[in-house]
């Protein structure tokens, strides 16, 4: 027991150092991703389509930490797109229940684990196939694909565009 409990007290981690030059190219990034989505959401879709809650955390990864794992285009791309995919899945055989939204989330999880393409806001896309709005769910089988996938595909060819102009920044470590 003692074990255990030792196991959550956790150890010292240095803390990265985020520099005021580090953190305006992730500002810049950010912002020209978002403001991309949201430009050609107003001007060619309907009802905000291109604009979805996970992209947000999408942001934070590809922008703001553009080393780590979860952020490079193969996670960020096929996380994103199986997740949606399981969500649709789940609402289309359960509704929009607690069950189909705690299947949505795990199952997503273990599918991002086996095809090695773990994405955070991936289990967010997910759920929003499952707890999302009405017009969420009228898109079906097309959520994974549009916005899901072509938002990630805008958002991934600024974010190599954006992350490589500074000097200190490489994106992406691998496809």
């Amino acid at each position: 027991m003692k074990f255990y409990l030792n196991k959550m007290r956790g150890g010292r981690r240095e803390r990265p150092f985020f520099g005021w030059k580090d953190a305006l190219w992730s500002w810049f990034g950010a912002f020209s991703g978002m403001a991309t989505i949201c430009l050609l959401s107003a001007g060619w879709f309907p009802q905000n389509l291109l604009i979805v809650g996970s992209f947000g955390a999408t942001s934070v990864l590809i922008y703001a930490a553009p080393d780590s794992p979860f952020a490079q285009p193969s996670h960020v791309l096929f996380g994103s797109i199986v997740s949606a995919a399981i969500g649709v899945a789940c609402y289309q055989g359960l509704g929009a229940t607690p069950l189909a939204m705690a299947l949505a989330v795990s199952l997503a999880i273990l599918a991002m684990q086996l095809t090695h393409t773990v994405h955070p806001p991936g289990a967010a896309a997910a759920l929003i196939a499952v707890a999302g709005e009405e017009s969420v769910h009228q898109l079906g089988w097309w959520f994974p694909l549009l916005p899901i996938g072509l938002g990630c595909v805008i958002m991934l060819v600024i974010a190599i565009l954006v992350n490589n102009l500074a000097r200190h920044r490489r994106y992406p470590l691998y496809w």
